[in-house]
Order: structure tokens, then C-alpha cells, then sequence
């Protein structure tokens, strides 16, 4: 699985009062606790105006530079960002991210063109959030088609089929099951990314929603989370998942996580 980790964020509100107060401490202790977690990748979101945001992602990058070696996911809803942010970065690592919506691609595809660099992108449009996995599918072949258009492999796309809240729609995360399914039946090189804290807003106890969506979506065929990979119950499920599903030879991957000490069970014990 490959884990995002989500904590450095300004739109946390802990994360956000760091970043404001340019709380160095707050922020290497983010980086450490995520990498030692084996996240895959750090996500670093300014979550701050525009005209301060590229100076803030420099000041999170330098930070979580000096405290990991894992490669950065770059996160703002400005595209415009992006090509400077790169620079920031001593290893490629992931754009996140673009969309269908307006001219979003058509600034960040050829940014990443000719580079390593992976790349978010969104099933939605300038119509929105389509309603149906067949909708959302269409969204698809036309991010596939610009991927093609800039020699952007697909495995370098994380498609999100972006997930709304279940409290308002039941039969929401059946279509996004039935979507995860379809985009890796008509494209099984690219990855499937979601968050989990969507699913579950506005419901009681939304940990046990979260974790159940996860799993759910892995069965679907989803091979990437943008979660808090220092959540030691969910990570305990997500490699107990991975085992189950075939997708952790002789279940070495399950034992290494336990031996490491990255389970929550066993501080419990």
C-alpha cells in the first residue's frame, strides 16, 4: 500500500496554528513520526493566501527535507504553484493535484512531462462532482487521453474518484467501489488514491467509518491512502488487508509491521 501521509497540513488546525507561528519543532516531529510510520510519501498543503504560499511550502519543505528522505507529494488547490514548488523538492515525488476542471491539466502535464514526477488526479469536471461511476468514468478517459497527449505514463497517474460524505448519500460508496473496480479493469497500471475522512462526516464515531471505507476500497482495488500513517489501528488493518488479499507474499510484510512495533494492539497488550 502506498500511505500519503496527511498530517502537515495547514487546514489541521494544529498543523495550521505551527505553520503560523512557524513552529519549526511541530513540524520535524510531524516528518519524523510519519517516515518512522513507513509512510511512502510526506504531503506538505501550505493551506495559507496565495501570495504566501510558495514561501511556506519552501519553509515545510526544508523542514521534512532535513527530517526524511521520503519524497514529497505537493499539495494546493493553486496549480500555479506547482512548477516552482518542484524545485523545492531534492527527489520527484507527487502533484496533488489536478482535474478535469477548467485548464488545471493543461498547466501541470506539462510541467511533468519528460520528469518522474507522479501526479493526483481527480474524476471531476468543470460540471462538478459526476453523479455516477459511468460519469465519472468518462472523466477518466479524457485525463487519459491528456496523459497520452504529454507521454505522462499511466503509472504515474493516482486517480481519486473523489468521495462525498455517506450521510447524504447512501448509495455513495457503492459508486465509488464500483469506479475504483472500473478504472483498474480499463487501466490496470495507473494507482487509486483516496482520503477516508470524507466518507464520514456528519456520523458518529467516524473512525470505525473510515477504516471500514479503506479496507472496502482495497478490495475494490484501491493501492494508495492519503491517511495519517501514525494511526496505528488503521495501519495495522491496512496490512492485515494487504495479507488477506493476496497482495503480501507469505504475509512477511504483516510480521515485518508487527516486529517494528507499529501496531496499536500490541502497546494495548
Amino acid at each position: 500500500m502506498i500511505i500519503i501521509g496527511e498530517k502537515i497540513n495547514g487546514s489541521i488546525p494544529k498543523t495550521g496554528a505551527a505553520i503560523a507561528e512557524k513552529n519549526e519543532a511541530f513540524i520535524r516531529n510531524l516528518a519524523a513520526k510519519q517516515t518512522a510510520a513507513n509512510a511512502s510519501y510526506l504531503d506538505i498543503c501550505a493551506s495559507v493566501s496565495p501570495e504566501k504560499e510558495l514561501e511556506t511550502l519552501k519553509w515545510l519543505a526544508d523542514l521534512v527535507q532535513q527530517e526524511s528522505d521520503l519524497p514529497i507529494s505537493l499539495d494546493s488547490p493553486n496549480v500555479g504553484v506547482f512548477a516552482e514548488a518542484m524545485k523545492l523538492c531534492r527527489k520527484p515525488g507527487i502533484i496533488n493535484s489536478v482535474s478535469m476542471e477548467g485548464d488545471k491539466i493543461e498547466k501541470v502535464f506539462p510541467v511533468i512531462a519528460g520528469t518522474t514526477w507522479n501526479c493526483i488526479a481527480l474524476l471531476c469536471d468543470n460540471t462538478g462532482i459526476p453523479g455516477s461511476a459511468d460519469k465519472r468514468l468518462e472523466v477518466f478517459e479524457r485525463i487519459l487521453e491528456k496523459a497520452a497527449e504529454y507521454k505522462i505514463e499511466a503509472g504515474r497517474l493516482y486517480i481519486d474518484p473523489v468521495v462525498e460524505m455517506l450521510a447524504s448519500s447512501e448509495e455513495g460508496a457503492l459508486m465509488i467501489f464500483d469506479t475504483i473496480r472500473r478504472v483498474k479493469a480499463r487501466c490496470p497500471d495507473v494507482h487509486i488514491t483516496s482520503g477516508a475522512s470524507n466518507i464520514s462526516f456528519q456520523l458518529p464515531l467516524r473512525k470505525f467509518i473510515n477504516r471500514s471505507f479503506i479496507i472496502l476500497c482495497m478490495g475494490a482495488g484501491m493501492d494508495s491512502a492519503i491517511i495519517d500513517p501514525t494511526n496505528e489501528d488503521m495501519l495495522a488493518l491496512i496490512y492485515a488487508a494487504e495479507a488477506l488479499l493476496g497482495k503480501d507474499e507469505m504475509c512477511m510484510e504483516y510480521i515485518g509491521a508487527f516486529r517494528d512495533g507499529l501496531f496499536g494492539e500490541q502497546k494495548k497488550a
